[in-house]
């Protein structure tokens, strides 16, 4: 299918059959979807389909998804026939009309499928005409013209009588058919064959763009590698297609290769490419138990991968699903063009009447100028560009937009993003990285940094805490030599006790030093410092005398003061939402440059939304897990996640690279979608206006009319395969 005018018109033809209910029509997909009652059968959806010039295939017949060859225009749906439901994908028929591309076509250049042979044989036989109208008289040469204009007209005509008979009596094919017929009547043939040569050849130009667009997203199918190296339980392995591994396999991925499967690392390390999946750049480094995406490139070690998710919901394959799913959800703004191109079509076949009809009577225009400037004003009338305007845009903005680690889920999240007024932030694992690490390490008088920490990470060997965690690995990470531990015991709530070395080491609260009775002397000014700077502080004692202080924070991730200041620079508000205490929030918030809300129970942040909402549009970030109230409550949710089934299922978009300034960069692709949409619609408007104003003064008149047409259909469509070309890095802010 090749714009939006072919989903209204087998949408509605569809949705006159009897037992049929909640079509649903994607485009970039080619996927049909609906549900039959006991009285609809699937062979009449299949007919009614058949009838507008579209074959079809039931995709529980078509096997399992897999990655197309290369030029086929073959969706990449993955339906499930269940009871009642029934899920087509496109298969269609040799090229006429507006039909999609033969299945023989695949793999061949656009110059050479069905629909372009089309356009060269009547290319072919105009020019002939015209060739031979140069040395026959015009009496001989008129007829040349006419069988030109007619047999052009049969694959247009037999469709337009079709989408006449399943509900489409006013379709661009019947204007462009009634204006060609009525201008050969009058003697304008060699108008009319140029009139439809120019309409087929704007439709071969549809086609191509409506593939290019298509290319975007199959361009993610192509980051699974086809095949994949399994081990058996002897330890040798066998090569096997990607797509046949299953759960619980292990899967061997040397260096160099693409992972060919979601799953855990269970043996080896190395360091991942992941830019293919979530455009993170630099390489990750993964280990035993690391969870690891599909499509991404192993750089270093060999790894053993236990596969946790089968071929058809690997992440590669929710990305696609989930950005085909996208382009069938329409902006306000489209779904405004569509109610009001329904209406702009016969309304533009009652004023050509009018044009016809009146201005013999009231200008003294004779019958055949004023038939002739009605069909003209018929032909302008055309909404192919206009409806084409927002689809191909909102397509083009959406795939550029996977293809960078952004998923937006439809084009009304994609048209709200862009107006945001404000964007609240949770903290914990949004804003900052969503565990505690360490950030001071203090000593008394008499001791030194290392042998502070060196007694806090003894008596913390074995704790599943985050702060045992996180002091742990400060400690390994400065090589730091941690002693056996005896005796280690928790008072809960107030510290951990152990013996390192013979001495009584105690690590806990401020509380808990008190309560002991130690003397903090010099460190007291510092512990009060630490605490207003929104750090837990813990204090270690050594046979109860106060050794040194810990403090701890989970600290911002490396981008989030980048990523806040680029949303202030794009002049929208940023705040931060927070369940956390006051102290910590503010603290956070201060060093990253925006305000903050702490201490907010689930429907303290529901009610701050609701606040938010009231000045304008609100964008809500979070991890997509406890934040879900308030990312549902929000004008659009943003989940941050690096591919987990939160970020790709819970909110209305994703940032898969996980950075803060991914939000900013979701704003600037979603007003560069708009710009481009604006852009559509005035080259739409603004070309029929003044061929409209030019006809009617009988300076244009037939295929100039048309040319406008297809002219304005193939700059919308040119001007909407830029944002193929969109990239964070142009982004440019603007207020």
């Amino acid at each position: 299918m090749d714009c939006a005018s072919c989903v209204a018109k087998v949408t509605k033809a569809v949705e006159r059959l009897p037992g049929v209910s909640a079509v649903e029509v994607n485009l970039m997909a080619e996927r049909l979807t609906l549900e039959l009652g006991d009285d609809g059968r699937a062979e009449a959806v299949e007919a009614q389909v058949a009838s507008l010039g579209y074959a079809t295939r039931r995709m529980a017949e078509a096997g399992p998804a897999s990655a197309p060859p290369p030029g086929c225009d073959c969706g990449h749906g993955h339906g499930h026939d269940s009871r009642g439901d029934h899920t087509h994908d496109a298969a269609p028929p040799p090229a006429h009309g507006h039909d999609h591309d033969s299945p023989a076509d695949a793999g061949k250049p656009w110059w050479r499928t069905g629909k372009a042979m089309l356009v060269w044989t009547l290319g072919a036989l105009v020019l002939g005409a015209y060739a031979l109208s140069l040395v026959l008289p015009a009496r001989l040469a008129y007829p040349l013209f006419l069988v030109a204009t007619l047999v052009a007209l049969v694959p247009f005509g037999r469709r337009a009588i079709a989408l006449a008979r399943s509900g489409s009596p006013f379709s661009i094919e019947t204007l462009m058919c009634t204006a060609a017929i009525g201008a050969a009547i009058i003697g304008a043939a060699e108008e009319a064959a140029v009139v439809v040569l120019l309409f087929a050849f704007g439709e071969l130009l549809e086609n191509v763009a409506a593939g290019r667009a298509r290319d975007g997203i199959r361009a993610l199918a192509t980051l699974m590698p086809r095949v994949a190296l399994r081990l058996r339980a002897d330890g040798t392995t066998e090569q096997v297609p990607a797509d046949r591994i299953a759960v619980g396999d292990l899967v061997l991925v040397r260096p160099g290769d693409r992972v060919p499967c979601d799953g855990v690392i269970e043996d080896g390390a190395s360091a991942l490419d992941e830019s293919p999946v979530t455009g993170e750049s630099i390489p990750v480094s993964r280990g035993p138990g690391d969870a690891v995406m599909a499509g991404s490139i192993n750089a270093e070690g060999a790894i053993r991968v236990r596969v946790t998710r089968a071929a058809t919901d690997n992440t590669i394959a929710r990305i696609i699903r989930m950005v085909e799913d996208a382009t069938a959800s329409r902006a306000p703004t489209q779904r405004f063009i569509e109610r009001f191109s329904s209406w702009w079509t016969p309304g533009a076949m009652i004023v050509a009447l009018l044009v016809i009809v009146i201005p013999p009577f009231a200008l003294g225009w004779d019958w055949w100028t004023s038939i002739y400037r009605g069909l003209a004003v018929l032909l302008i009338a055309c909404p192919c560009a206009l409806v084409i305007s927002v689809p191909a845009a909102m397509a083009s903005g959406l795939s550029a937009g996977a293809r960078r680690g952004l998923l937006i889920k439809g084009g009304a999240a994609l048209e709200t993003i862009g107006g945001a007024r404000t964007v609240a932030f949770d903290k914990t694992g949004t804003l900052t990285e969503g565990r505690p690490r360490v950030t001071d390490v203090l000593p008394a008088e008499g001791r030194s940094a290392e042998g502070v920490l060196a007694l806090a990470a003894a008596v913390e060997q074995g704790s599943s805490h985050p702060l045992a965690k996180a002091i742990l690995a400060e400690a390994a990470a400065r090589g730091v030599d941690v002693s056996a531990t005896e005796a280690q015991a928790a008072l809960p709530g107030r510290a951990v006790t152990g013996t390192v070395a013979g001495l009584r080491v105690s690590i806990g609260s401020p509380r808990h030093a008190r309560e002991s009775g130690a003397e903090l002397g010099a460190l007291a000014a510092a512990l009060d410092r630490l605490e207003r700077e929104g750090k837990t502080v813990s204090v270690v004692l050594a046979d109860g005398a106060v050794a040194g202080l810990v403090a701890l924070r989970d600290e911002p991730r490396a981008d989030a003061a980048a990523g806040v200041a680029a949303i202030s620079a794009l002049g929208v508000r940023p705040v931060m939402l927070t369940g956390d205490n006051r102290r910590t929030g503010e603290a956070i918030a201060i060093s990253l440059g925006l305000d903050a809300k702490a201490e907010l129970l689930p429907d303290d942040k529901l009610r701050e939304i609701g606040k938010l909402r009231d000045r304008g549009p609100v964008i809500m970030v979070g991890d997509g897990i406890n934040d879900a109230p308030a990312l549902a409550a929000a004008s659009v949710g943003v989940a941050m996640g690096g591919g987990t089934d939160v970020a790709l299922e819970t909110a209305d978009a994703a940032v898969l690279k996980d950075r803060v300034t991914g939000v900013a960069e979701l704003v600037s692709l979603s007003r560069a979608t708009m710009a481009n949409v604006k852009q559509n619609v005035a080259v739409a408007v603004g070309l029929k206006g003044v061929f409209l104003v030019t006809t009617l003064l009988g300076i244009t008149g037939l295929w100039p009319a048309i040319m406008a047409d297809t002219g304005a259909t193939v700059l919308v469509t040119l001007n909407a395969l830029r944002l193929l070309r969109w990239s964070p890095a142009a982004a440019r802010p603007s207020a």
